[in-house]
């Protein structure tokens, strides 16, 4: 079966939360629930969804804040891994960045290397030596 990629729709939000916990590209910390993601998508975001065998085995969330879009949480469901679906569903993404013109950021864990390769080789260069800090939780003002 060819793999449709589309955008998201609330009835995706079990499949998606499922595929995001099999991948470890969510946890209970990073606040990834369905509220979050129709956040982002009002804020101008997108998700996108990857189907190949009639099963939700991809996602590619990009959220905005003007200036740039950021990709998170691209990932395909292990048992469809390394047939060229992370390559397909990153140039979706792509696509989706230029249509509304901004610049595209990422973030990846130093030891992913197959996840490395995939964005070196769609042209992203790494951004100095920055680290990432966080702030989960804010504390009273």
């Amino acid at each position: 079966m060819t793999p449709v990629i589309r955008d998201f729709v609330p009835a995706d939000a079990p499949a998606v939360l499922e595929l995001w916990r099999e991948t470890g590209l969510s946890s209970p910390h990073r606040a990834d629930t369905p509220e979050t993601i129709a956040r982002t998508l009002a804020a101008g975001g997108r998700l996108l969804v990857l189907e190949a065998d009639g099963v939700l085995v991809g996602t590619s969330w990009l959220t905005v804040d003007g200036r740039r879009a950021s990709l998170h949480h691209l990932g395909i469901r292990p048992s469809h891994q390394r047939r060229g679906l992370g390559r397909q569903l990153l140039e979706a993404s792509l696509a989706a960045a230029r249509a509304i013109g901004l610049q595209v950021k990422l973030e990846v864990h130093r030891d992913n290397a197959a996840a490395i390769a995939l964005y070196r080789l769609a042209g992203f260069i790494r951004l100095g030596d920055y680290d990432v800090y966080i702030m989960r939780d804010l504390p009273p003002g």
